[in-house]
């Protein structure tokens, strides 16, 4: 079992937004090596939660700590240079460079010769080719990212994450409009990853959170519902009647 030391912890996250609770006094710990999936119904607050860790929204109260830091309000760029990196829900490539160029640009924003059109490391174009080796798109390094299926480009999305050198990774619903071959494809990196640094992933298919989560966090109305390793959260009487065999 890895080690559970903590590396992320919210104390009584909350965020309101005129008269409604997105997210309702949330407390939860993230231990290294492990893989966290965030489940609930449409409207449970799980984005919200995403965006309050990375800095895109300001909690109304509560905190945030990141190895032992206070990161409580930090803008976005601030939390990604401490390593807190997140994928979103709809892909956000630059369609109209090749795929090494993407990841290129992403190993750029973490080095000293920062061009954003003309890399002048060739380190910068070496790094960005393991990582297209490491996710499975090396054949494709030369092709437009407009050109990809949809799931390579959510797998691309990944290879720019890791560009940036990630000390815990943020995906938000990673397998979404993915094929099943293509779903097996992801589960298999991400549980690679996880090897790497600790992972929380928002996840509406649950067969691939019972695959690949070490916990699950379950949300409801904004609220913490249930905070367990799968098999206990399977059987917890709440979830199942708001999530697992409600609401979809």
């Amino acid at each position: 079992m890895a080690s559970r030391n903590v590396i992320l912890r919210v104390d009584g996250l909350t965020k309101k937004f005129e008269g409604l609770t997105a997210v309702d006094d949330v407390t939860a710990e993230f231990h290294d090596g492990e893989l966290n999936a965030i489940i609930g119904p449409n409207g449970a607050g799980k984005t919200t939660f995403f965006n309050l860790l990375t800095g895109s929204l300001e909690p109304t109260s509560g905190a945030v700590h990141f190895e032992g830091q206070d990161i409580t309000g930090m803008n976005p760029s601030g939390i990604a240079r401490r390593g807190i990196i997140r994928s979103y829900q709809v892909t956000k490539l630059f369609e109209e460079l090749s795929v090494l160029e993407n990841v290129a640009i992403a190993v750029q924003s973490n080095s000293m010769s920062y061009n954003f059109w003309q890399p002048t490391d060739p380190k910068i174009s070496e790094r960005a080719r393991e990582i297209l080796d490491r996710v499975g798109l090396t054949g494709k390094a030369d092709a437009l990212a407009a050109n990809l299926s949809h799931g390579e480009q959510r797998t691309l999305e990944i290879a720019v994450t890791l560009g940036t050198d990630p000390k815990f990774l943020l995906l938000d619903e990673p397998t979404s409009g993915m094929s099943p071959e293509e779903t097996t494809e992801v589960i298999e990196l991400i549980r690679e990853l996880q090897s790497d640094f600790p992972i929380i992933l928002i996840e509406h298919k649950m067969d691939v959170v019972n695959e690949v989560a070490d916990n699950i966090i379950v949300l409801y109305n904004g609220r913490k519902i249930a905070d367990d390793e799968p098999s206990v959260v399977q059987r917890n009487e709440e979830v199942r009647q708001v999530y697992l065999e409600g609401s979809t």
